[in-house]
């Protein structure tokens, strides 16, 4: 499996926690939407899309299941995120 294409949005809300979203392509054919990019208390980090069940407790609806899939996932969306952070101090 290969990450063929990372699109993320990147938020302005400085006061917020949330930095931007990030969607995912897998082998040109499998997208993984609602990545959050958040600012944690170790920096930057990305939580999977996740839904609420009826005993308000939340639950990913998608994600890594080894760690090395997670890494990929997250070295790709920084990197993502960091290069249209520079694009936006740029223009």
């Amino acid at each position: 499996m290969q990450i063929t294409s990372v699109d993320v949005n990147v938020f302005d809300n400085e006061n917020s926690k949330m930095k931007g979203i990030a969607s995912v392509i897998l082998d040109d054919c499998f997208v993984v939407r609602d990545i959050r990019i958040l600012d944690g208390n170790d920096g930057l980090f990305i939580a999977m899309p996740s839904r609420k069940n009826h005993e308000g407790e939340y639950h990913d609806t998608a994600h890594p299941i080894n760690q090395e899939t997670r890494k990929m996932f997250v070295d790709a969306i920084l990197a993502e995120y960091e290069k249209k952070l520079a694009e936006r101090k740029n223009s």
